[in-house]
Order: C-alpha cells, then structure tokens, then sequence
C-alpha cells in the first residue's frame, strides 16, 4: 500500500452535537472542549494511519475563526499530512452545520504532532 492510500485510509470523521453542558456562557462550545474533540481525532487518526502506540507532543497553532453554537452539529475532520521518522502531522478540522438546514462552515482548523513510541515509552521508527 502506498502512503498516500494509507493516509486516505487513515482519514477520521467524528460527528457530535453541541449541547449547553459543552458550551460557555456565550452559549458557543467551549474552546477547551474543541481542543480536547481535535486531539482526540488526530490521536485516532495517527494511530489508524501507523497501527503503533502514539503520543502527542505538540499542537501547532489552531485558528478559531468561527464561533460553534449549542444546538449545532459538528463534524471533526482529521488527515495525516506529513511522515517523518518517528513523528507524524495531522490537520483537523472542525464543520458546523445547523440542525435543521443544509450546509456547512469551517470554524476551527489545527494541526497536532505525534510521535510513535515502544512499550518502554521511547520514540520508534513509524511503519511505513
């Protein structure tokens, strides 16, 4: 298999609802909330492209660019988008889309590093 099919292979969805236990007192998520959804998707997305134990050391800058209010759906899009050694990117994407019409906006866009490590909890070559 070619890394680009693994990386298209490796591709994660995760759909929720924004409900008010989830969101601030401007009634939108909370950005903490959707930090915590981001990681979580690229921590599965890494780990379905390199079926290793993977770690995260770092999250790069992540734009908020649009606020995600209650009652909303969202739609966490994550991508593997570069393989190092021992380390891999992924881009993660936040939609939203209102419950009762169609259509959707980006809101939130972040990238997260990771890094393959042993049992012995020490960075590993990424299968490739």
């Amino acid at each position: 298999m070619t890394i680009e099919e693994r990386i298209n292979q490796s591709q994660t969805q995760l759909f929720k609802a924004v409900f008010p236990n989830t969101t601030n007192h401007y009634d939108t998520l909370f950005g903490g909330t959707a930090m915590h959804l981001m990681d979580e998707v690229a921590f599965i997305t890494a780990t379905r492209f390199s079926r290793q134990r993977m770690v995260t050391i770092s999250s790069d800058k992540i734009d908020f660019t649009k606020p995600i209010p209650a009652g909303t759906i969202i739609e966490l899009c994550g991508r593997v988008i570069h393989v190092g050694n021992t380390s891999l990117k992924v881009h993660v994407e936040i939609y939203i889309e209102q419950m009762y019409e169609s259509g959707r906006e980006k809101a939130v866009a972040g990238t997260f590093t990771f890094v393959a490590i042993d049992t012995g909890k020490k960075p590993v070559k990424i299968n490739i």
